[in-house]
């Protein structure tokens, strides 16, 4: 069983770039974005680029399950604006489409927003409402929900959040969770003792299940348990702590997944990934 550990990494200048990002950092998993993640829509990838990307994953003996492209942050899948959603719409099946023409596995998404408009239920089913309509435009591609820290009206901080969307799928084979372990300890779950730990995990299996974990972000956190507050730290240097990395990297159940970093320090990258693989 091996720990796949990378970094969220540039893909400034083409995707390929992305891999050689990776690979400079002693990675062997990478997350990126496949477009601009700031503008709505965004120019197709070059059939030339696609081919690159593919070639060069193969060269630098990266495997495709183990790269987790990021979808935009502008996309709210649970807009309760008819205008915000159809741009939402479109910019989420581009993302699939793109990490599909990469030959990719994986896209990880945050859930979205109800903007006190409409109920948290209501938020949730229309979620999975708009990634049912994606995976069926789409093949070999796994929609994966990453949990958030619920600030503002973000939903996806409790685990019930992401149960929910994940019963309105109607492909359970193509959708799969990431927790980002920051997120995790903002939205409640005190990650940072023992009991802590094994109470969270415990909880996620009952209410999601591990069958569904797909990737992890892992970040320490700048704000302590409950704060709803999204800063990651550098590992080991926020109110996670080193304990709980040691543990996360003992722990079978966090094997052969993309395990991704987005500290806020790129220049420790390098570091933060030869520590972890020395717990």
């Amino acid at each position: 069983m091996t720990k796949y550990i990378g970094a969220h990494v540039s893909a400034s200048g083409g995707v390929g770039n992305a891999i050689l990002n990776a690979e400079a950092i002693g990675a062997n998993a990478f997350a990126l974005f496949t477009r601009n993640q700031r503008s709505w829509v965004s120019k197709p990838l070059p059939q030339l680029e696609i081919d690159g990307f593919k070639a060069l994953l193969v060269d630098r003996g990266f495997k495709p399950e183990m790269v987790l492209p990021h979808d935009s942050y502008l996309i709210n899948l649970g807009s309760p604006d008819e205008e915000t959603l159809q741009k939402s719409r479109a910019a989420f099946l581009d993302e699939m489409q793109r990490a599909q023409q990469l030959g990719l596995k994986l896209m990880n998404f945050h859930p979205g927003s109800h903007l006190n408009r409409i109920s948290e239920e209501e938020c949730l089913d229309q979620i999975a409402r708009e990634v049912n309509l994606a995976l069926s435009k789409t093949e070999g591609v796994t929609a994966v929900i990453e949990n958030t820290a619920g600030q503002g009206t973000n939903l996806g901080w409790k685990f019930e959040h992401i149960a929910r969307i994940i019963e309105g799928i109607d492909d359970k084979s193509r959708v799969g969770v990431c927790i980002d372990t920051c997120h995790t300890l903002a939205a409640g779950y005190d990650l940072s003792t023992e009991m802590g730990y094994q109470f969270c995990f415990e909880e996620f299996e009952r209410i999601v299940g591990f069958k569904y974990l797909r990737a992890i972000h892992l970040n320490d956190s700048k704000k302590n348990a409950g704060s709803h507050v999204d800063r990651h730290e550098v590992l080991g240097e926020g109110f996670l702590g080193k304990e709980f990395f040691s543990r996360f990297m003992h722990d079978p159940r966090f094997d052969n997944i993309p395990i991704i970093l987005e500290t806020p320090d790129p220049t420790r990258w390098a570091e933060e990934i030869k520590w972890l693989r020395s717990l």
